[in-house]
């Protein structure tokens, strides 16, 4: 044996060592020195005028292994562009090399590439090495194939997850980019738009975030510190996702900077579907810290939003995160979406129905509130909200309602000078929906309480009325549903014999359907809503 093959044998056996111990960054050291060795050795090899075919066979084979071992360390450190590299290096030299495939074929699945990953676990299967793991690459190629028809079609369902209290991990979820593209915004920059008609509750996007990270906040002191440490982590993070992957530096530096806005590039939407070629995106990016500090202030989004609910165990902690397509996303107080928090998913869907060519747009902050006040709030935001509510509530004279409700005037009394006011300044259409959306928690409050009831019901329009028209401006907001459930409760759940609380628990079920989402089937949605039903046939 030549020195050069017993320094080879010694650096195998040590790698192995090294892999076994999990030790990732000193076994990529050493495989590395190993695949110089190598190439350097089938270099001399190929001057000889007789080479010996089966020592560069052998030679070849060790460079295979080097790189299969490399990519699996690189990606348990999730440097998966420089991992892929390696795969398909080694794939080269020996292109049914079973650990090479299924490797190359769980890193795809980490970057959402389902097809490809699909193609990598079929062909492991046929490499007798691979006959010992035969459940284990069956078991993902089923994974594959779900996730790829969940992203192809956009069909998920949370259901059984609800069903079961939410016990164990989330669900496995697909990125799924839906009827939406992005286009230059009258709100602001660019934004995410419908290219068709939707439902309620249809489901938009989901996108995995580029980061996150979460905690559990004390009280108010200990909160901010605790923040700015989550803050800190989370910028780590992301710097260390954009180090790592290519893709992720090429998606974040397209992303706004609250600045020059009107000089950004609309995005092609094929960048957001991992499954396009070429998006693996061959050439490095400039890491600019400054600059990605700028898009973590002005895109970050925070799970406990009032445009979001969190399902599952994260719902007891604190998050920030990054999630790209979603931060597309305007703000207006007329919002028509909301998102869903589950793992580290963000699952966006329609809050109301939405026609072809309308921006989609999440509320910032509570909705349900007056224009003056949602003023203030926007300011805070670093905006002047626009939107055609503000600029229809911002013409109206309501400081006499307000003042009546600070002074503690009668709630429902104030509801019935609104009303009777709308009709003296001939308010129509979304103009009685923006009204009613600000001075929602008066007409809760009244909705809410039977004394107010039998003093006020025959004075100020129907709850159902009020309540489809606030929705038809603002979507599914909690503060209505929980209006309209509590009401539907008051009726013994809209059973059998309750021809009322059938409409009642329809209303409900299609509030219910806006605010989480289609995900969430008839019965499951029943469970959430605390609905019980006593007729079966629902």
């Amino acid at each position: 044996m030549s020195a050069a093959e017993e320094q080879m044998q010694q650096l195998r056996s040590k790698g192995t060592e090294l892999l076994l111990r999990e030790e990732w960054r000193d076994s990529i050291h050493l495989y590395s020195q190993l695949i110089d060795l190598c190439e350097s050795q089938i270099s001399n090899t190929h001057q000889d005028h007789n080479p010996d075919p089966v020592h560069l066979s052998k030679l070849n084979k060790s460079l295979c292994v080097a790189f299969s071992n490399r990519a699996e360390a690189r990606s348990k450190l999730h440097d998966l562009t420089r991992a892929l590299q390696d795969c398909d290096r080694a794939l080269r030299i020996e292109p049914t090399h079973f650990k090479t495939l299924f490797c190359k074929g769980k890193i795809l699945l980490s970057l959402n590439r389902y097809s490809n990953a699909l193609d990598c676990f079929k062909a492991a299967l046929f490499d007798p090495q691979g006959n010992g793991n035969l459940d284990v690459v069956n078991g993902y190629l089923e994974k594959c194939k779900k996730l790829e028809f969940q992203s192809r079609t956009g069909s998920f369902d949370l259901s059984d997850w609800v069903l079961n209290g939410f016990k164990g991990n989330p669900p496995e979820l697909a990125e799924y980019v839906g009827p939406v593209v992005v286009k230059r915004s009258e709100i602001s920059g660019r934004g995410l738009f419908a290219t068709k008609n939707l439902d309620a509750g249809t489901l938009l996007l989901v996108t995995k975030a580029i980061a996150i990270e979460r905690g559990i906040l004390g009280g108010q002191d200990s909160a901010e510190n605790a923040q700015l440490v989550m803050w800190k982590n989370f910028i780590d993070k992301v710097k260390e996702a954009v180090t790592k992957c290519q893709r992720t530096q090429l998606l974040i530096n397209m992303l706004s900077t609250g600045e020059d806005e009107v000089e950004l590039q609309v995005p092609d939407m094929s960048i957001f579907r991992p499954e396009i070629e070429g998006n693996d995106c061959s050439k490095d990016q400039k890491v600019d810290m400054d600059k990605i500090l700028s898009v973590l202030d002005v895109n970050s989004l925070v799970e406990e939003a009032v445009s979001a609910k969190v399902l599952g165990k994260n719902s007891d902690f604190y998050g920030v995160g990054l999630w790209m397509l979603a931060s597309f996303i305007n703000h207006s107080c007329n919002p028509n979406a909301r998102r869903l928090h589950v793992g580290d998913y963000v699952m966006v869907h329609a809050s109301r129905d939405i026609k072809a060519g309308e921006e989609i747009a999440f509320m910032y902050f509570d909705t349900l509130s007056p224009f003056e006040k949602r003023a203030e709030m926007s300011m805070s935001w670093g905006f002047n909200c626009k939107c055609s509510r503000c600029k229809f509530e911002g013409a109206a004279e309501l400081r006499e309602i307000e003042i009546g409700l600070e002074k503690g005037v009668d709630v429902g009394g104030a509801v019935y000078r609104l009303e009777e006011g709308m009709k003296r300044w001939a308010v129509r259409g979304k103009g009685k929906g923006y009204l009613r959306a600000s001075y929602w928690p008066a007409y809760a409050e009244v909705y809410g309480s039977d004394r107010s009831m039998k003093r006020w019901s025959r004075r100020i329009p129907a709850k159902e009325a009020v309540v489809d028209s606030v929705v038809e401006v603002v979507g599914s907001e909690e503060g209505v549903l929980k209006i309209v459930v509590e009401g539907l409760k008051k009726r013994g759940g809209g059973g059998s014999g309750s021809g009322g609380g059938v409409v009642e628990f329809e209303r409900a079920m299609k509030l219910g359907r806006g605010f989480y989402g289609k995900v969430i089937k008839k019965q499951a949605m029943k469970t959430l809503l605390d609905i019980g039903i006593q007729d079966k046939s629902y």
